[in-house]
């Protein structure tokens, strides 16, 4: 048994290396610019009656101490009773929640949508119950359907 969980480990974290399906974290080109790919999340994001924290403006952050940066913010909201569940399970999820989106842009003006994969968190807060690994395929869900919605012209 202990062989077939470190093999599975191995794999994943093989598998996690990369942004491709079951990566740790997930990624979509947004057809939109900076600007218009955070107020699309914002929007959807209220819409879908979540909650909505911040954005936190890195590129803002790094000319603040006469840095440069490409555009990249962090827009933070979540779902207080899922995360307070997920909580219950394992205290450690908290360093996870409230859930966060990355809105960056390259040097080539290319944008993307990013966010870990709410499936991997199974692995970093050992997360066994049944209930809580349902709600966090319902998160990864919801982010897959967010990032891609707000990535669409």
């Amino acid at each position: 048994m202990k062989k077939l969980f470190l093999s599975l480990l191995v794999v994943l974290a093989l598998v996690g290396c990369d942004n491709e399906k079951g990566g740790f974290i997930k990624s979509v080109i947004s057809k939109n610019n900076q600007a218009t790919s955070i107020a699309k999340l914002k929007k959807l994001i209220k819409d879908e009656g979540l909650t909505y924290f911040e954005t936190i403006d890195h590129q803002e952050n790094a000319r603040s101490v006469k840095a440069d940066l490409t555009p990249e913010s962090v827009i933070i909201f979540g779902n207080p009773s899922m995360a307070t569940a997920l909580m219950k399970c394992n205290p450690s999820m908290g360093l996870d929640l409230p859930l966060r989106i990355l809105v960056s842009t390259s040097y080539e003006g290319i944008t993307t949508i990013s966010y870990t994969n709410p499936e991997y968190w199974s692995l970093k807060h050992n997360i066994k119950d049944k209930k809580c690994l349902r709600i966090l395929t319902k998160a990864s869900i919801a982010l897959d359907d967010l990032s891609s919605k707000a990535s669409k012209k």
